[in-house]
C-alpha cells in the first residue's frame, strides 16, 4: 500500500511539514511519499490524479485543517483505491473532534496502524463536505475567518470568535427558506442553519451533539433570528452542545435529520460555508452520500 502526506504549508500558524519529517524519519518498510500543496485547489487535482495512476490503495494523509481536509477528500470521490486519514495541523480541525483528542491523530504510529471504516460524505452539487455545510449566520463567520485567518491576535485560533463579532452586526437575519426531506424547516429567515455530518463548527462550537458519521443521514438545525442580546445568551449553550436538550430554546430552533436539504437563497450570490469553504450562487441542493469514503480510525480511538 502506498501512503502520500498531502501537506499545506499554509494551514494554522506553524507549517507542519518538518513536524511530519522528524516523525516520520527511520521508519524502515513504510512506503511513503510527501506532497505540498502549492495553491488553492492543488490537493484535489493532485490526489484525484494519483488514484488515477495507481492501480493499488493509496492512504492519503491531510496535513493541515478542514479546508486541506476537504481538498484531498474531493479529490478521492469516485476512487475507491483512495483511503483518507487525517494529520491535523489547522487552526480548528473541527472534523477529528467527532472521535475525541486530535492529539491521537498526531501521533504518527497511532494513525498508521489505525483501523479503516467507511464514513459519509456531503455532496452539494459538484462540491462536498466531510464535515459541515452551514449558512446565514455561519456563512458571514467562515467568510471574515478567510480574510483573517493568517493575521496575528484575530486570526489563528480565534479566527472563529473575530468572524462570529463581525456576524453579529451584519448576519442576525438571512433570508431563505431551507426545505429538509420535503419538509419546510423555516419561514423565510434563519439565524443559523447547519446540516451536519460531524459534530463540531468553529473549533469548539458542538452544533451536532447527536451526529454520526455513518448513518445516512445529516444533522440538521435551522435557528430562528433572535435579539443579539438572546444570542449572546444563547451561544454558551451552542458551544457546550446542551442546546438540543433545553426547552427554553425549543420555540426559537427546528431540528431534523434528513437525507436531502433544499437552500433557496433570499437574495442573489447567497453565500454557504463547507468545510469552511464559501460558496456563493441563488440554491443549493445537499446530499448525503453513506459510506461515500473509506477512512481510518487512529487505533486508541477505534471503535468496534
Amino acid at each position: 500500500m502506498k501512503n502520500v502526506f498531502i501537506v499545506n504549508p499554509t494551514a494554522g500558524i506553524k507549517n507542519p511539514l518538518a513536524d511530519i519529517e522528524s516523525k516520520l524519519k527511520g521508519k524502515q518498510g513504510f512506503d511513503y511519499e510527501i506532497y505540498v500543496t502549492q495553491s488553492k485547489g492543488d490537493a484535489t487535482r493532485y490526489v484525484s490524479q494519483k488514484c488515477r495512476e495507481c492501480d493499488e490503495d493509496i492512504t492519503f494523509y491531510s496535513c493541515g485543517g478542514d479546508g486541506t481536509l476537504n481538498e484531498v477528500a474531493s479529490g478521492m470521490v469516485g476512487h475507491d483505491n483512495a483511503i483518507l486519514a487525517i494529520y491535523p495541523s489547522g487552526s480548528g480541525n473541527d472534523y477529528v473532534k467527532y472521535y475525541g483528542d486530535k492529539q491521537e491523530f498526531l501521533n504518527i504510529d497511532n494513525l498508521i496502524e489505525g483501523k479503516e471504516t467507511r464514513i459519509d460524505l456531503i455532496q452539494v452539487g459538484d462540491r462536498y463536505a466531510v464535515n459541515a455545510c452551514h449558512f446565514g449566520l455561519d456563512s458571514a463567520v467562515a467568510k471574515k475567518m478567510i480574510e483573517v485567518k493568517h493575521k496575528k491576535i484575530v486570526g489563528g485560533k480565534n479566527a472563529y470568535n473575530t468572524g462570529v463579532l463581525y456576524a453579529l452586526f451584519t448576519a442576525l437575519k438571512t433570508k431563505c427558506r431551507v426545505i429538509g426531506d420535503g419538509e419546510p424547516l423555516n419561514d423565510d429567515k434563519i439565524l443559523i442553519c447547519t446540516c451536519v455530518n460531524g459534530k463540531y463548527v468553529g473549533g469548539s462550537y458542538k452544533c451536532a451533539p447527536r451526529s454520526l458519521n455513518d448513518d445516512g443521514y445529516m444533522e440538521v438545525c435551522c435557528i430562528k433570528p433572535v435579539s443579539i442580546f438572546k444570542f449572546l445568551k444563547f451561544m454558551k449553550h451552542y458551544k457546550a452542545g446542551d442546546y438540543l436538550d433545553m426547552p427554553a430554546l425549543a420555540s426559537y430552533l427546528t431540528y431534523k435529520r434528513c437525507k436531502k436539504v433544499e437552500i433557496i437563497g433570499g437574495q442573489k450570490n447567497f453565500i454557504i460555508s463547507l468545510d469552511g469553504e464559501v460558496v456563493a450562487g441563488d440554491s443549493f441542493e445537499v446530499n448525503i452520500l453513506k459510506g461515500a469514503l473509506r477512512f481510518i480510525v487512529p487505533k486508541t480511538l477505534y471503535q468496534e
